[in-house]
């Protein structure tokens, strides 16, 4: 087994004022030779936006990208015609492929709203962009690890160009799960959304990420109540 451990205040981050994020690796005007990536995954941004604020019209390309949302309400627009508004319990993912303009607005004037957004690298490059999102309310287990990405259009949850397995656990202190490898080769970046919890030996807080190679599989323990995210990719070098 092969770990790297990347502490909640290790990361980069960027105060806009009307935006601040944190960054696990290196993004913007934050770069860490270090912290380029861990295998397929590129960026983990967590992100605040105040209020009736957000990123205007700005393309990408050639890029799978998942927002998922923590509070408040994200309204998207893009070049394909899509204006939809994603809450806590929703998944978005985006092809970028061949290229794909969009906006992002904190929908609130009054409250900030903050999420995830993650970048992985995909496995096919220019194909058609793709917009989803999904509800994941009825996929919640409690105690145990439940799927919201996969390859699979056809598998639970929204799917990616890439052979990427994304998972959440919401875990009571006390409670713990295992989790197997879906794909030999790939590795796992867990990264604690809140509490505590310790992976294979490790203890980790709130915020923090922690990256497993050459491993069949994890096992979680919540130190305190606690969500985790698990994202299992290929170990690709760009």
């Amino acid at each position: 087994m092969k770990t790297v451990l990347h502490k909640a205040d290790t990361r980069g981050y960027a105060n806009h004022g009307w935006l601040l994020s944190r960054h696990t690796f290196s993004f913007a005007n934050y770069f860490d030779p270090t912290r380029m990536q861990f295998g397929a995954l590129r960026v983990l941004n967590d992100d605040q936006v105040a209020g009736g604020q957000g990123f205007g019209s700005h393309p990408h390309q050639n890029m799978e990208i998942i927002s998922i949302p923590l509070e408040g309400d994200l309204e998207h627009k893009d070049s394909m015609g899509n204006v939809t508004v994603i809450k806590e319990g929703d998944v978005q993912v985006m092809s970028a492929g061949t290229g794909i303009i969009h906006s992002e607005y904190n929908k609130n004037k009054d409250k900030e709203v903050k999420f995830f957004q993650i970048w992985v690298f995909p496995n096919q490059e220019d194909v058609k962009p793709r917009y989803d999102q999904i509800s994941i309310a009825d996929l919640k287990k409690k105690n145990q690890f439940y799927q919201i990405l996969s390859p699979n259009p056809d598998d639970q949850g929204v799917w990616i160009h890439q052979d990427a397995w994304f998972h959440l656990g919401d875990f009571e202190a006390g409670k713990q799960d295992t989790y197997t490898i879906k794909k030999a080769g790939n590795g796992v970046y867990a990264f604690v959304i809140e509490g505590d919890v310790t992976i294979n030996g490790q203890a980790l807080n709130r915020r923090d990420g922690f990256g497993l190679t050459d491993i069949e599989q994890l096992t979680i323990t919540a130190d305190s109540d606690a969500r985790v995210l698990l994202m299992e990719v290929p170990m690709i070098e760009e």
